[in-house]
């Protein structure tokens, strides 16, 4: 007589969630973007000297010649660029996402990530999420540097964490566009042009630096409906920059910009992300 002996079943793993699996891998991909950011520190040096330079070149060339709100103070075209300034630089880092993405396309890297058991989505998300860290970084040192040359805020610290909150939010959005254009191209260097070319006119028809009732009124539409402007609006409001005598353009996102700015930022994200993640999942199928 033999005695059988009963096996108690192994325990089946548990299955996480696709949300949480997705998230988990895209920090994954981003730990390993920031490690090769900090193997490679002149990607962050050369990242700091543009913004600074801008910082420099246009209060001390263009400081107290151009007019904003009925004064040529220096001081008060300082504190009305500095805004423009931020939200150029979270914009310009869309250049270095395109050129990164398109950087390990070339190199075959997204073809290891195929083999492995990992959210197609990731990749990108990963990318943007390590872009992100890189922009906040980047933020920091060119406040510290604004503040050197005279720029001052004159509101509630709640308000000026919300107005670098909406740069953020503007400079996560915008690098969807460029993981987009990195995708799109053969080469890092195509990425590269192509993630600076159409950021010129965006951020130049615009009230970053010049006050948009100013232009001509073609142009003036077209500042006062631009995403970039609703966010350097919202900006100015928020860092209490407005010149004094200013008086706000009548289109509806300059009279409501952090809600216009909100709205921009989440349409472009949702939008751009959208294309992106189906243009990987082409590429890597």
């Amino acid at each position: 007589m033999t005695a059988t002996t009963e096996t108690a079943p192994l325990p089946v793993p548990r299955r996480h969630g696709r949300f949480v699996q997705s998230m988990g891998d895209s920090l994954v991909v981003a730990r390993r973007n920031l490690i090769r950011m900090t193997r490679i520190p002149e990607m962050v040096i050369f990242g700091l000297i543009q913004p600074v330079m801008f910082v420099v070149l246009f209060t001390y060339v263009f400081g107290g010649s151009i007019q904003v709100g009925g004064t040529t103070s220096a001081q008060a075209y300082r504190e009305f660029l500095m805004a423009g300034i931020f939200a150029q630089t979270v914009t310009f880092a869309t250049a270095g996402a395109s050129a990164g993405i398109a950087d390990d396309m070339h190199k075959g890297l997204i073809d290891r990530f195929r083999s492995l058991p990992m959210s197609r989505g990731a990749v990108l998300t990963g990318r943007t999420f390590a872009d992100l860290v890189q922009t906040t970084l980047t933020l920091i040192v060119l406040a510290g540097v604004a503040l050197l040359v005279g720029w001052r805020t004159h509101t509630s610290f709640g308000e000026v964490l919300l107005g670098f909150l909406l740069l953020l939010l503007l400079g996560y959005a915008f690098s969807w566009i460029g993981a987009l254009i990195g995708l799109s191209v053969r080469t890092p260097e195509a990425a590269t042009s192509g993630g600076l070319i159409w950021l010129f006119p965006l951020t130049f028809i615009s009230n970053a630096f010049v006050d948009s009732n100013q232009m001509p009124t073609f142009l003036r539409h077209i500042a006062e409906w631009n995403p970039f402007s609703a966010t350097v609006q919202a900006c100015r409001e928020l860092f209490g920059n407005l010149p004094p005598g200013y008086e706000a353009p009548a289109a509806w996102p300059m009279q409501n910009p952090v809600l216009a700015s909100v709205l921009w930022s989440v349409l472009i994200l949702v939008v751009f992300r959208s294309l992106a993640v189906r243009k990987y999942r082409r590429a890597a199928g």
